[in-house]
Protein backbone atom coordinates (compact mmCIF):
# COMPACT_ATOMS: atom_id res chain seq x y z
CA UNK A 1 0.00 0.00 0.00
CA UNK A 2 1.32 3.45 -0.94
CA UNK A 3 2.04 5.82 1.92
CA UNK A 4 0.51 9.26 1.47
CA UNK A 5 3.18 11.93 1.23
CA UNK A 6 2.92 15.73 1.08
CA UNK A 7 3.17 17.43 -2.33
CA UNK A 8 5.99 19.58 -0.94
CA UNK A 9 8.32 16.66 -0.20
CA UNK A 10 12.04 17.21 -0.80
CA UNK A 11 15.06 14.95 -0.79
CA UNK A 12 17.60 16.75 1.36
CA UNK A 13 21.31 16.54 2.05
CA UNK A 14 24.21 18.84 2.79
CA UNK A 15 23.69 21.91 0.64
CA UNK A 16 21.19 20.12 -1.60
CA UNK A 17 17.43 20.01 -1.91
CA UNK A 18 15.73 17.97 -4.65
CA UNK A 19 12.04 18.62 -5.16
CA UNK A 20 9.91 15.70 -6.31
CA UNK A 21 7.57 15.37 -9.28
CA UNK A 22 3.93 14.42 -8.86
CA UNK A 23 3.55 10.91 -7.44
CA UNK A 24 0.42 8.86 -6.86
CA UNK A 25 1.15 8.98 -3.15
CA UNK A 26 0.55 12.73 -3.26
CA UNK A 27 -3.14 12.29 -4.17
CA UNK A 28 -5.38 13.53 -1.35
CA UNK A 29 -6.58 10.52 0.69
CA UNK A 30 -10.30 11.14 0.21
CA UNK A 31 -9.97 11.42 -3.55
CA UNK A 32 -7.67 8.41 -3.75
CA UNK A 33 -10.08 6.28 -1.70
CA UNK A 34 -13.00 7.16 -3.96
CA UNK A 35 -11.00 6.67 -7.12
CA UNK A 36 -11.50 10.34 -7.86
CA UNK A 37 -10.04 11.74 -11.05
CA UNK A 38 -10.33 15.48 -10.50
CA UNK A 39 -7.28 17.35 -11.70
CA UNK A 40 -5.84 19.27 -8.76
CA UNK A 41 -2.46 20.01 -10.37
CA UNK A 42 -1.40 23.66 -10.51
CA UNK A 43 -1.44 25.64 -13.73
CA UNK A 44 1.82 26.93 -15.16
CA UNK A 45 2.49 29.69 -17.66
CA UNK A 46 5.55 30.46 -19.76
CA UNK A 47 6.49 32.89 -22.51
CA UNK A 48 9.11 32.09 -25.16
CA UNK A 49 10.46 35.01 -27.22
CA UNK A 50 11.79 34.78 -30.78
CA UNK A 51 13.69 37.64 -32.52
CA UNK A 52 13.53 39.53 -35.81
CA UNK A 53 10.08 38.46 -36.95
CA UNK A 54 9.26 35.48 -39.17
CA UNK A 55 8.66 34.49 -42.76
CA UNK A 56 4.90 34.71 -42.28
CA UNK A 57 4.02 33.11 -45.63
CA UNK A 58 5.69 29.93 -44.35
CA UNK A 59 4.25 30.33 -40.86
CA UNK A 60 0.52 31.02 -41.20
CA UNK A 61 -1.86 28.10 -41.92
CA UNK A 62 -4.31 28.69 -44.76
CA UNK A 63 -7.33 27.04 -43.14
CA UNK A 64 -8.91 28.01 -39.83
CA UNK A 65 -10.34 25.75 -37.15
CA UNK A 66 -9.16 22.21 -36.48
CA UNK A 67 -8.75 21.17 -40.11
CA UNK A 68 -5.55 23.01 -41.02
CA UNK A 69 -2.18 22.01 -42.38
CA UNK A 70 1.02 23.10 -40.72
CA UNK A 71 3.17 25.22 -43.06
CA UNK A 72 6.90 24.60 -43.50
CA UNK A 73 8.03 26.51 -40.40
CA UNK A 74 5.46 24.88 -38.12
CA UNK A 75 5.88 21.32 -39.46
CA UNK A 76 8.06 20.22 -36.49
CA UNK A 77 4.97 20.69 -34.29
CA UNK A 78 3.03 17.93 -36.06
CA UNK A 79 3.42 15.43 -33.15
CA UNK A 80 1.84 17.97 -30.77
CA UNK A 81 -0.52 19.83 -33.12
CA UNK A 82 -3.55 18.74 -31.06
CA UNK A 83 -1.97 20.46 -28.06
CA UNK A 84 -1.44 23.72 -29.89
CA UNK A 85 -3.32 26.89 -30.85
CA UNK A 86 -2.04 28.97 -33.76
CA UNK A 87 -3.24 32.55 -33.17
CA UNK A 88 -3.30 34.95 -36.13
CA UNK A 89 -4.23 38.62 -36.25
CA UNK A 90 -2.70 39.73 -32.94
CA UNK A 91 -0.81 43.03 -32.73
CA UNK A 92 1.37 45.11 -30.39
CA UNK A 93 0.48 48.75 -30.98
CA UNK A 94 2.91 49.94 -28.28
CA UNK A 95 5.84 48.40 -30.17
CA UNK A 96 5.16 50.90 -32.98
CA UNK A 97 7.03 54.22 -32.97
CA UNK A 98 3.96 56.24 -32.01
CA UNK A 99 6.04 59.37 -32.53
CA UNK A 100 9.32 58.00 -31.15
CA UNK A 101 11.05 57.21 -34.44
CA UNK A 102 13.43 54.29 -34.99
CA UNK A 103 14.11 51.54 -32.46
CA UNK A 104 11.65 48.78 -33.35
CA UNK A 105 13.86 45.97 -32.09
CA UNK A 106 14.24 47.48 -28.63
CA UNK A 107 10.51 48.19 -28.48
CA UNK A 108 9.77 44.63 -29.61
CA UNK A 109 11.49 43.13 -26.57
CA UNK A 110 10.27 45.79 -24.14
CA UNK A 111 6.65 45.61 -25.29
CA UNK A 112 6.37 41.86 -25.81
CA UNK A 113 5.11 41.04 -22.29
CA UNK A 114 4.28 44.54 -21.04
CA UNK A 115 2.03 45.78 -23.87
CA UNK A 116 3.32 49.23 -22.91
CA UNK A 117 5.24 51.98 -24.71
CA UNK A 118 8.87 52.16 -23.63
CA UNK A 119 10.21 55.61 -22.77
CA UNK A 120 12.83 56.42 -25.39
CA UNK A 121 16.03 56.87 -23.44
CA UNK A 122 19.49 55.35 -23.22
CA UNK A 123 19.99 56.69 -19.70
CA UNK A 124 18.94 55.52 -16.28
CA UNK A 125 15.37 56.82 -16.59
CA UNK A 126 14.04 53.70 -18.31
CA UNK A 127 10.32 53.02 -17.99
CA UNK A 128 7.96 50.65 -19.76
CA UNK A 129 5.49 48.58 -17.70
CA UNK A 130 5.13 45.50 -15.51
CA UNK A 131 5.20 42.36 -17.64
CA UNK A 132 2.40 39.81 -17.55
CA UNK A 133 4.63 37.11 -16.05
CA UNK A 134 5.57 39.38 -13.16
CA UNK A 135 1.95 40.42 -12.59
CA UNK A 136 1.23 36.73 -12.06
CA UNK A 137 4.39 36.19 -10.01
CA UNK A 138 3.53 39.02 -7.65
CA UNK A 139 0.14 37.48 -6.87
CA UNK A 140 0.72 33.71 -6.94
CA UNK A 141 4.51 33.35 -6.86
CA UNK A 142 4.51 32.87 -3.09
CA UNK A 143 3.04 29.41 -3.59
CA UNK A 144 6.31 28.04 -4.97
CA UNK A 145 9.96 28.14 -4.04
CA UNK A 146 10.70 30.62 -6.82
CA UNK A 147 8.12 33.19 -7.85
CA UNK A 148 9.34 33.03 -11.45
CA UNK A 149 12.19 31.78 -13.60
CA UNK A 150 13.83 33.94 -16.28
CA UNK A 151 16.01 32.16 -18.85
CA UNK A 152 17.82 33.22 -22.00
CA UNK A 153 20.60 32.44 -24.45
CA UNK A 154 21.96 35.99 -24.81
CA UNK A 155 23.70 37.63 -21.88
CA UNK A 156 21.59 40.55 -20.69
CA UNK A 157 22.63 44.19 -20.79
CA UNK A 158 21.15 46.81 -18.51
CA UNK A 159 22.72 50.04 -19.77
CA UNK A 160 24.10 51.70 -22.87
CA UNK A 161 22.55 52.58 -26.23
CA UNK A 162 21.62 49.43 -28.14
CA UNK A 163 19.02 50.59 -30.66
CA UNK A 164 18.53 54.12 -32.00
CA UNK A 165 18.55 55.83 -28.62
CA UNK A 166 16.91 53.05 -26.63
CA UNK A 167 18.66 51.60 -23.59
CA UNK A 168 20.10 48.11 -23.84
CA UNK A 169 17.82 47.26 -20.93
CA UNK A 170 14.93 47.30 -23.41
CA UNK A 171 16.71 45.22 -26.05
CA UNK A 172 17.74 42.33 -23.81
CA UNK A 173 14.91 41.91 -21.31
CA UNK A 174 11.28 40.86 -21.69
CA UNK A 175 10.42 40.39 -17.99
CA UNK A 176 9.85 43.56 -15.93
CA UNK A 177 9.13 43.48 -12.20
CA UNK A 178 8.41 47.21 -12.16
CA UNK A 179 8.28 49.73 -15.02
CA UNK A 180 11.96 50.51 -14.38
CA UNK A 181 13.26 47.15 -13.10
CA UNK A 182 13.90 44.38 -15.64
CA UNK A 183 14.39 40.78 -14.56
CA UNK A 184 17.56 39.78 -16.48
CA UNK A 185 17.45 36.23 -17.85
CA UNK A 186 19.99 33.72 -16.59
CA UNK A 187 21.96 32.27 -19.50
CA UNK A 188 24.23 29.80 -17.70
CA UNK A 189 22.63 26.33 -17.39
CA UNK A 190 25.03 25.45 -14.57
CA UNK A 191 23.84 28.37 -12.45
CA UNK A 192 20.19 27.53 -13.16
CA UNK A 193 20.75 23.89 -12.19
CA UNK A 194 22.49 24.85 -8.96
CA UNK A 195 19.75 27.32 -8.14
CA UNK A 196 17.04 24.69 -8.62
CA UNK A 197 18.80 22.19 -6.36
CA UNK A 198 20.30 24.41 -3.69
CA UNK A 199 19.25 24.09 -0.07
CA UNK A 200 18.83 27.83 0.34
CA UNK A 201 21.62 27.94 2.94
CA UNK A 202 24.47 29.93 1.41
CA UNK A 203 27.37 28.32 3.32
CA UNK A 204 26.18 24.75 2.78
CA UNK A 205 25.39 25.46 -0.87
CA UNK A 206 28.87 26.86 -1.51
CA UNK A 207 30.49 23.85 0.16
CA UNK A 208 28.38 21.41 -1.83
CA UNK A 209 29.15 23.12 -5.14
CA UNK A 210 32.88 23.10 -4.36
CA UNK A 211 32.84 19.40 -3.39
CA UNK A 212 30.83 18.42 -6.44
CA UNK A 213 33.20 20.18 -8.78
CA UNK A 214 36.46 19.00 -7.23
CA UNK A 215 35.27 15.42 -6.58
CA UNK A 216 33.08 15.23 -9.72
CA UNK A 217 30.11 14.13 -7.66
CA UNK A 218 26.44 14.33 -8.58
CA UNK A 219 23.91 16.41 -6.69
CA UNK A 220 22.10 13.12 -6.12
CA UNK A 221 25.03 11.79 -4.09
CA UNK A 222 24.08 14.23 -1.35
CA UNK A 223 20.43 13.17 -1.13
CA UNK A 224 20.55 9.40 -1.77
CA UNK A 225 20.04 8.45 1.86
CA UNK A 226 16.85 10.47 1.91
CA UNK A 227 15.85 8.93 -1.43
CA UNK A 228 16.34 5.37 -0.15
CA UNK A 229 14.21 6.07 2.91
CA UNK A 230 11.45 7.55 0.75
CA UNK A 231 11.49 4.62 -1.69
CA UNK A 232 10.70 2.28 1.18
CA UNK A 233 7.44 4.16 1.74
CA UNK A 234 6.30 4.21 -1.87
CA UNK A 235 4.23 1.81 -3.92
CA UNK A 236 5.63 0.01 -6.95
CA UNK A 237 4.48 2.61 -9.49
CA UNK A 238 5.82 5.53 -7.50
CA UNK A 239 9.16 3.81 -6.88
CA UNK A 240 9.55 3.37 -10.62
CA UNK A 241 8.57 7.00 -11.26
CA UNK A 242 11.04 8.21 -8.65
CA UNK A 243 13.83 6.14 -10.20
CA UNK A 244 13.00 7.48 -13.66
CA UNK A 245 12.94 11.04 -12.35
CA UNK A 246 16.29 10.75 -10.56
CA UNK A 247 17.80 9.23 -13.69
CA UNK A 248 16.51 12.16 -15.74
CA UNK A 249 17.97 14.64 -13.24
CA UNK A 250 21.34 12.91 -13.39
CA UNK A 251 21.34 12.86 -17.20
CA UNK A 252 20.51 16.58 -17.29
CA UNK A 253 23.27 17.25 -14.77
CA UNK A 254 25.75 15.37 -16.96
CA UNK A 255 24.77 17.45 -19.98
CA UNK A 256 25.26 20.64 -17.96
CA UNK A 257 28.65 19.33 -16.80
CA UNK A 258 29.75 18.70 -20.37
CA UNK A 259 29.00 22.32 -21.21
CA UNK A 260 30.99 23.46 -18.18
CA UNK A 261 34.00 21.30 -19.11
CA UNK A 262 34.06 22.68 -22.64
CA UNK A 263 33.71 26.30 -21.53
CA UNK A 264 36.49 25.80 -18.99
CA UNK A 265 38.93 25.24 -21.86
CA UNK A 266 38.01 28.42 -23.70
CA UNK A 267 40.48 31.30 -23.78
CA UNK A 268 37.62 33.74 -23.11
CA UNK A 269 37.44 33.51 -19.33
CA UNK A 270 34.48 35.89 -19.25
CA UNK A 271 32.19 33.27 -20.77
CA UNK A 272 29.91 31.70 -18.12
CA UNK A 273 31.21 28.28 -17.17
CA UNK A 274 28.13 26.26 -18.01
CA UNK A 275 27.29 27.47 -21.51
CA UNK A 276 27.83 24.78 -24.16
CA UNK A 277 29.45 25.57 -27.47
CA UNK A 278 26.38 24.40 -29.38
CA UNK A 279 23.54 26.94 -29.53
CA UNK A 280 21.12 24.08 -30.10
CA UNK A 281 22.28 22.28 -26.96
CA UNK A 282 22.15 25.56 -25.04
CA UNK A 283 18.48 26.02 -26.01
CA UNK A 284 17.63 22.41 -25.17
CA UNK A 285 19.29 22.60 -21.77
CA UNK A 286 17.36 25.73 -20.87
CA UNK A 287 14.08 24.23 -22.04
CA UNK A 288 14.80 21.06 -20.05
CA UNK A 289 15.57 23.10 -16.95
CA UNK A 290 12.29 24.95 -17.30
CA UNK A 291 10.45 21.65 -17.73
CA UNK A 292 12.13 20.34 -14.58
CA UNK A 293 11.18 23.47 -12.64
CA UNK A 294 7.55 23.02 -13.72
CA UNK A 295 7.57 19.27 -13.08
CA UNK A 296 8.72 19.74 -9.50
CA UNK A 297 6.47 22.77 -8.93
CA UNK A 298 9.58 24.80 -8.08
CA UNK A 299 7.96 27.63 -10.03
CA UNK A 300 4.80 28.04 -12.08
CA UNK A 301 5.89 31.03 -14.16
CA UNK A 302 8.75 31.23 -16.65
CA UNK A 303 10.16 33.25 -19.53
CA UNK A 304 12.77 32.28 -22.10
CA UNK A 305 14.50 34.60 -24.59
CA UNK A 306 15.85 32.42 -27.42
CA UNK A 307 17.67 35.50 -28.72
CA UNK A 308 17.15 39.23 -28.26
CA UNK A 309 15.47 41.19 -31.01
CA UNK A 310 18.11 42.56 -33.33
CA UNK A 311 20.30 39.50 -32.78
CA UNK A 312 22.68 38.98 -35.68
CA UNK A 313 23.62 35.41 -34.81
CA UNK A 314 24.60 33.32 -37.86
CA UNK A 315 23.33 29.75 -38.29
CA UNK A 316 26.06 28.05 -40.35
CA UNK A 317 24.89 24.53 -39.43
CA UNK A 318 21.65 25.38 -41.26
CA UNK A 319 23.52 26.65 -44.29
CA UNK A 320 22.93 30.23 -43.13
CA UNK A 321 26.30 31.96 -42.58
CA UNK A 322 24.71 35.43 -42.68
CA UNK A 323 23.59 37.21 -39.55
CA UNK A 324 19.91 36.79 -38.63
CA UNK A 325 19.20 40.52 -38.30
CA UNK A 326 20.92 41.30 -41.58
CA UNK A 327 18.82 38.65 -43.33
CA UNK A 328 15.62 39.99 -41.80
CA UNK A 329 16.11 43.11 -43.93
CA UNK A 330 15.54 40.94 -46.97
CA UNK A 331 14.14 43.60 -49.30
CA UNK A 332 11.89 40.99 -50.88
CA UNK A 333 14.81 38.74 -51.84
CA UNK A 334 13.38 35.21 -52.04
CA UNK A 335 16.68 33.52 -51.15
CA UNK A 336 17.01 35.58 -47.97
CA UNK A 337 13.41 34.89 -47.02
CA UNK A 338 13.99 31.18 -47.46
CA UNK A 339 16.94 31.36 -45.07
CA UNK A 340 14.82 33.23 -42.54
CA UNK A 341 12.28 30.41 -42.76
CA UNK A 342 15.06 27.93 -42.00
CA UNK A 343 16.01 29.88 -38.87
CA UNK A 344 12.36 30.12 -37.83
CA UNK A 345 11.95 26.37 -38.30
CA UNK A 346 15.08 25.66 -36.28
CA UNK A 347 13.68 27.62 -33.34
CA UNK A 348 10.37 25.77 -33.71
CA UNK A 349 12.16 22.41 -33.66
CA UNK A 350 13.59 23.25 -30.26
CA UNK A 351 10.20 24.45 -29.00
CA UNK A 352 8.54 21.29 -30.33
CA UNK A 353 11.00 19.23 -28.29
CA UNK A 354 10.09 21.21 -25.16
CA UNK A 355 6.36 20.78 -25.72
CA UNK A 356 6.83 17.06 -26.39
CA UNK A 357 8.80 16.70 -23.18
CA UNK A 358 6.02 18.36 -21.18
CA UNK A 359 3.52 16.07 -22.85
CA UNK A 360 5.58 13.03 -21.89
CA UNK A 361 5.63 13.86 -18.18
CA UNK A 362 2.69 12.28 -16.40
CA UNK A 363 0.89 14.48 -13.91
CA UNK A 364 -2.29 13.17 -12.29
CA UNK A 365 -4.38 11.48 -14.95
CA UNK A 366 -2.95 13.62 -17.73
CA UNK A 367 0.35 15.23 -18.62
CA UNK A 368 2.28 18.23 -17.42
CA UNK A 369 1.49 19.91 -20.74
CA UNK A 370 -2.23 19.58 -20.00
CA UNK A 371 -1.69 21.94 -17.06
CA UNK A 372 0.49 24.48 -18.90
CA UNK A 373 -0.10 27.59 -21.00
CA UNK A 374 3.00 28.27 -23.12
CA UNK A 375 3.06 31.33 -25.40
CA UNK A 376 5.65 31.33 -28.20
CA UNK A 377 6.25 34.32 -30.45
CA UNK A 378 7.55 37.84 -30.83
CA UNK A 379 6.48 41.44 -31.31
CA UNK A 380 7.69 41.86 -34.91
CA UNK A 381 6.06 40.13 -37.86
CA UNK A 382 8.06 40.90 -41.01
CA UNK A 383 11.58 41.95 -40.04
CA UNK A 384 11.99 43.88 -43.27
CA UNK A 385 9.02 46.16 -42.57
CA UNK A 386 9.37 46.12 -38.77
CA UNK A 387 5.59 45.78 -38.55
CA UNK A 388 4.00 44.86 -35.25
CA UNK A 389 0.71 43.39 -36.46
CA UNK A 390 -0.15 39.91 -37.76
CA UNK A 391 2.35 38.62 -35.22
CA UNK A 392 3.70 35.05 -35.11
CA UNK A 393 2.02 33.60 -31.99
CA UNK A 394 1.47 30.06 -30.72
CA UNK A 395 -0.17 28.85 -27.52
CA UNK A 396 0.61 25.33 -26.32
CA UNK A 397 -1.01 23.34 -23.53
CA UNK A 398 -4.44 22.87 -22.06
CA UNK A 399 -4.36 25.24 -19.10
CA UNK A 400 -5.89 22.49 -16.95
CA UNK A 401 -9.07 22.46 -18.98
CA UNK A 402 -9.30 26.19 -19.70
CA UNK A 403 -8.00 25.98 -23.29
CA UNK A 404 -9.15 23.96 -26.27
CA UNK A 405 -6.06 23.44 -28.40
CA UNK A 406 -5.71 21.83 -31.81
CA UNK A 407 -6.95 24.82 -33.84
CA UNK A 408 -5.90 27.81 -35.92
CA UNK A 409 -7.81 30.92 -34.84
CA UNK A 410 -7.79 34.11 -36.87
CA UNK A 411 -8.72 37.24 -34.96
CA UNK A 412 -9.79 40.60 -36.42
CA UNK A 413 -6.96 42.81 -37.65
CA UNK A 414 -4.98 44.56 -34.90
CA UNK A 415 -6.48 42.62 -32.00
CA UNK A 416 -4.27 43.55 -29.04
CA UNK A 417 -1.84 40.86 -27.90
CA UNK A 418 -2.62 42.17 -24.42
CA UNK A 419 -6.07 40.59 -24.73
CA UNK A 420 -4.35 37.19 -24.81
CA UNK A 421 -2.31 38.05 -21.71
CA UNK A 422 -5.41 39.21 -19.85
CA UNK A 423 -7.14 35.95 -20.73
CA UNK A 424 -4.25 33.81 -19.49
CA UNK A 425 -4.07 35.59 -16.15
CA UNK A 426 -7.58 34.41 -15.29
CA UNK A 427 -6.70 30.67 -15.06
CA UNK A 428 -3.71 31.60 -12.88
CA UNK A 429 -6.11 33.13 -10.37
CA UNK A 430 -5.14 36.71 -11.24
CA UNK A 431 -8.16 38.80 -12.13
CA UNK A 432 -7.61 42.20 -13.76
CA UNK A 433 -9.95 44.51 -15.61
CA UNK A 434 -7.19 45.62 -17.99
CA UNK A 435 -3.60 44.84 -18.83
CA UNK A 436 -1.42 47.10 -20.96
CA UNK A 437 -3.41 48.27 -23.97
CA UNK A 438 -5.98 45.46 -23.75
CA UNK A 439 -9.53 46.04 -24.92
CA UNK A 440 -11.03 42.88 -23.44
CA UNK A 441 -10.44 39.17 -23.14
CA UNK A 442 -9.56 37.05 -26.14
CA UNK A 443 -12.52 34.93 -27.31
CA UNK A 444 -12.47 31.42 -28.76
CA UNK A 445 -9.62 30.05 -26.65
CA UNK A 446 -12.25 27.68 -25.31
CA UNK A 447 -15.52 26.65 -26.91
Amino acid sequence: MTTRIPRRTFLRGLGASVALPWLEGMTPPARAASGGVANTAPRRMAYVFIPNGANMSEWTPQAEGADFELPYILEPLEPVRKDLLVLSGLAHDKAKPNGDGAGDHARSCATFLTAAQARKTDGADIAVGVSVDQVAAQQVGNRTRFASLELGCDRSKLSGNCDSGYSCAYSFNISWKTPSMPMPPEVDPRLVFERLFSSGEAAADAETVARRRTQRRSILDFVMEDARQLQGRLGTTDRRKLEEYLTAVRELEQRVDRGMEFAGNLPDASKPTGIPDSYQEHIRLMFDLMALAFQTDTTRIGTFVLAHDGSNRPYPWLGVPEGHHDLSHHGGDAAKQEKIARINRFHLEQFAGFVSRLKGIKEGEGSLLDNCMIVYGGAISDGNRHNHNELPVLLAGGGRGTLQPGRHIRYPKDTPMANLFLSLLDPMGVRLDRFGDSTGRLPQLTT
